[in-house]
């Protein structure tokens, strides 16, 4: 028989066994009776008939078990039976097995949560089509937010037609500001987040679409096109109960008709990728002509030409940028440059320490879960001793009692693993769904197939993990002396507990490593915390503004200060203002120079531009160095006033009083009215930069939109009622915004660090109760095996307090070593954090402390309850005992 035929045969036989059995069974009656009936004729009583074909035949069981043995699998039957025996044994020891269950299972699933968003963001390649030929371009100084990361529509399109690198180019309104739309017709008005893109935008992706078509015709894109919108799925499905006729339906954004094209798929998402934190709901063309004197407006994204490298298309940015020709703004094109990124680098490369940093805390919590149930599998093993021994006794390998207690690991390690996969599932879902987080891809994160993979492998490995140390301790022992019933053969001995000991000092190092890299982040956010923004966000909320008017700058001044009178007068509002951009939200920047000196292309950084009303800087609580604030009365078209920041200052009129110096602002003049302190723009961390603030009565400077923003002792949430039925009042078109605290802004930026503190700290509280417990259990092991000794102690006259001193001494021993090793460990892996730290050193001497005395003080309680109950032992039932 062939060996196919052959597996095939054995595959038949050990799903037809009962039926292979039966006709063994009947095979062999058959057989016997055949030679009993020969032997009745031969003339043999029945008895001694039966009992001579009995003798023939060679034994019945024998000749069961080799037919047996012949067919069927017998590795899978013998791992069946092993899986029995471990459910059964797990059974009787219930309490053992939950412990040790929920214990893999939170160890299992941090890892396979961490290992999510880690193949989301890291390894995971962007969801587009090749997205290994998608580059992110910008010029090579960024020194001013999004204005200096972004290009004019001449410079792009020049580019577009001269290089020969790039199979096509795409971008989109790099200064969209969310909410920024609103959806009528249907009562209340709802605020949309809208933004420009160009035509080729979700071509260039290779993004397909749900419905309709994801371009936009050349007649769309020009002033004069008809309105025209694609959707994001989410908006569809929300807003328009995912009507699947809404291809070449016209709905109101603003009282406009527009024309739905398109409608993009579930799986596209565009804040995921370009503005992590945001959600983008309507597509519409980005308009040539009508921003083309606008400057710097496109976040530029291109697609490599197959077999064009990065460094090929770099080198061929580097020659022609410099040559290109096309009109721009002055001051702009001086800077003009490309850096390339690989998309997916740009997106979310900045992270990857951080990430491998979490991923290497929660790859600890798995060491550690696995030195804790070693040392709880020690245990248990070596009080199965006698069972062991018994089963030595009749014939069992040592290999066979390994082989079983592996098995027993590995069904834990399952078990724990489906648990931990159902956590899992409910994390990753709680992550994908928190807008609150500005972490890119984070909105895609899934437990998918790798995910599935990753739960396997670490399933076994970490079964295997648990399970060996028990198994080999337990088979080198003297299993025959187990059956002598001794004390030290049936809690297995000082080698166990020597093994027991060191696994629990490896567990507090593996904690104490752990604890210190948290301990680092936090001190760290304590410190981002702790940053002097230059504004005060708490009590400040602001709510996006709508106008309903042509944008004339005459009645909008009029309109913004009835809006502001009506405002201020309500119950609990201490101020308000209006300002174009918020601190920590848009970063576009203008040109400002002192006038009449002159400077070099370049020398002079982008500075973020505001534009607000009198009593802004009273609102979102910034601090006036010298002169003035804005009045309604800086309406001069002919020399507007600016207040410019300390760091402007400095640099335009070193060591001079700026205050009514002029400025060129983007061209115009400005009289420096006033110097604020610097605040942060972008986010806590970043230094500040340039900044001014012009008002919106100079028409010159009149912004499109604006943020309401109210300085009140009162919770915005109770303020919104009232503030947005006065705001209906003046105009009925206002959409139902949120009044949203300004706090939520400095969160927002500070987002990804506290993302990864939280978890890092999640994960360092988690084992620092898995030490406790190994401490808890080793020393409760070591009482255990001294129940003798201490009853001989305290009947010779040990108090209860010489008792308790000694296991606390042994306790602290042992926690001792961990944390020396812990600690040493720490200095060696701290230094690789250096990145991710503000304001901290990787060696904090004070971190370093507070978590040495925390894991002492754990030890000291962890080993005061077994010392306590050791120390009202009774002499006399100790001894009996015994």
């Amino acid at each position: 028989m062939s060996s196919l035929r052959q597996s095939l045969a054995r595959i038949f036989a050990f799903f037809h066994k009962p039926k292979l059995d039966s006709d063994l069974e009947a095979e062999v009656a058959t057989h016997l009776d055949f030679a009993i009936e020969e032997n009745l004729k031969r003339g043999m009583l029945p008895e001694e008939a039966r009992r001579h074909a009995l003798i023939r035949f060679g034994g019945v069981q024998q000749a069961r078990e080799h037919q047996r043995a012949t067919r069927g699998l017998p590795w899978l039957d013998i791992l069946l039976h092993d899986l029995r025996f471990t459910f059964r044994t797990l059974r009787r020891d219930t309490g053992f097995a939950i412990v040790a269950v929920l214990i893999l299972a939170l160890g299992i699933g941090a890892n396979i949560v961490v290992f999510s968003v880690v193949d989301t963001i890291l390894l995971r390649p962007l969801p587009f089509p090749e997205a290994n030929r998608l580059v992110r371009i910008a010029p090579k100084v960024s020194k001013c937010g999004a204005s200096c990361a972004t290009y004019s529509t001449d410079a792009v399109q020049e580019f577009q037609r001269q290089n020969k690198s790039f199979s096509d180019f795409t971008g989109y309104d790099a200064f969209t500001a969310p909410g920024n739309w609103k959806l009528t017709g249907g009562g209340v008005p709802v605020p949309v987040s809208e933004i420009d893109v160009m035509d080729n935008f979700f071509h260039t992706l290779g993004v397909q679409p749900l419905m309709g078509r994801l371009t936009f015709t050349a007649q769309e894109s020009l002033p004069s096109g008809a309105p025209v919108a694609i959707l994001s799925y989410p908006f569809w499905k929300r807003q328009l109960n995912a009507d699947p006729h809404i291809i070449g339906k016209a709905i109101s954004f603003g009282n406009t008709p527009t024309t739905v094209v398109g409608v993009l798929p579930d799986t596209f998402d565009f804040g995921a990728v370009y503005a992590p934190g945001t959600k983008m709901d309507v597509f519409t063309p980005y308009v040539y002509d009508r921003v083309r004197e606008y400057g710097n407006m496109i976040s530029l994204t291109g697609r490599l030409k197959p077999g064009v490298t990065l460094a090929q298309a770099q080198a061929e940015a580097d020659l022609l940028f410099p040559t290109l020709d096309f009109s721009v703004k002055e001051g702009y094109k001086a800077g003009y440059t490309a850096q390339l990124w690989d998309l997916k680098d740009y997106v979310s490369g900045s992270l990857r320490r951080s990430l491998i940093v979490l991923w290497g805390a929660v790859g600890l919590i798995l060491l550690i879960v696995c030195v804790n149930l070693s040392n709880l599998l020690l245990g248990r093993a070596a009080a199965r001793s006698k069972e062991f021994a018994m089963r030595s006794a009749l014939g069992a390998a040592r290999g066979r009692i390994v082989r079983q207690l592996l098995t027993e690991s590995l069904v834990l390690s399952a078990v724990g693993a489906i648990l931990g996969l159902g956590l899992a599932f409910g994390a990753v879902f709680y992550l994908a769904h928190q807008g609150s987080i500005a972490l890119p891809l984070l909105s895609s994160i899934r437990i998918d197939m790798a995910a599935l993979v990753w739960t396997v492998f670490i399933a076994v490995v970490a079964g295997l993990l648990f399970g060996i140390a028990p198994g080999l301790r337990i088979s080198s022992g003297n299993l025959q002396a187990a059956l002598k019933d001794s004390a030290a053969s049936t809690t297995g001995g000082r080698g166990t507990a020597r093994l027991r000991t060191t696994l629990v000092v490896s567990q507090i190092a593996l904690a104490c490593v752990l604890l210190v890299a948290a301990g680092l982040l936090l001190r760290s956010f304590l410190r981002v915390l702790d940053v002097d923004l230059g504004f005060e966000p708490s009590h400040a909320a602001a709510i996006s503004l709508d106008y309903d008017d042509s944008g004339d700058p005459v009645k909008r001044g009029v309109f913004d200060r009835e809006v502001l009178r009506r405002i201020e007068a309500i119950p609990g509002v201490q101020t308000a203002a209006m300002t174009d951009s918020l601190p920590m939200s848009r970063n576009r920047s203008w040109g400002i120079s002192a006038k009449g000196k002159h400077y070099e292309p370049g020398e002079l950084p982008g500075t973020f531009v505001y534009v607000i009303t009198p009593g802004y800087l009273n609102a979102i609580g910034m601090r006036l160095i010298k002169g003035r604030d804005i009045t309604w009365e800086d309406n001069d078209p002919k020399q507007a006033v600016v207040i410019i920041n300390e760091t402007v200052a400095r640099y335009l009129w070193p060591n001079e009083d700026p205050i009514d110096r002029i400025a060129t602002v983007n061209g115009d003049d400005a009289r420096v009215i006033g110097v604020i302190a610097d605040v942060r723009e972008t986010n806590a961390e970043a230094k500040s930069g340039w900044q001014m603030y012009i008002s919106t009565a100079a028409p010159q400077f009149h912004p499109s939109d604006s943020q309401l923003v109210i300085r009140s002792s009162l919770p915005a949430k109770t303020l919104q009622p009232t503030v947005l039925a006065t705001l209906r009042q003046l105009n009925p078109g206002q959409p139902a915004a949120d009044l949203k605290p300004i706090q939520l802004l400095v969160d927002h930026a500070s987002s990804p660090r506290r993302f990864f503190v939280y978890l890092v700290g999640i994960f360092a509280a988690l084992g620092l109760i898995l030490a406790a417990l190994g401490i808890y259990g080793v020393i409760s092991y070591s009482v255990t095996q001294r129940t003798q000794e201490i009853g001989i102690r305290m009947a010779l006259g040990a108090t209860q307090g010489n008792v308790q001193f000694g296991i606390i001494a042994q306790t602290l021993r042992v926690a001792v070593f961990g944390i020396v090793a812990g600690a040493i460990a720490s200095l060696a892996i701290s230094s690789l954090m250096t990145s991710l730290l503000f304001g901290t050193a990787p060696t904090d001497s004070a971190t370093f402390a507070v978590i040495c005395m925390l894991l002492g003080a754990v030890a000291l309680v962890a080993g005061y309850i077994p010392a306590r109950r050791a120390s009202r032992i009774d002499p006399m039932v100790a001894l009996r005992n015994n």
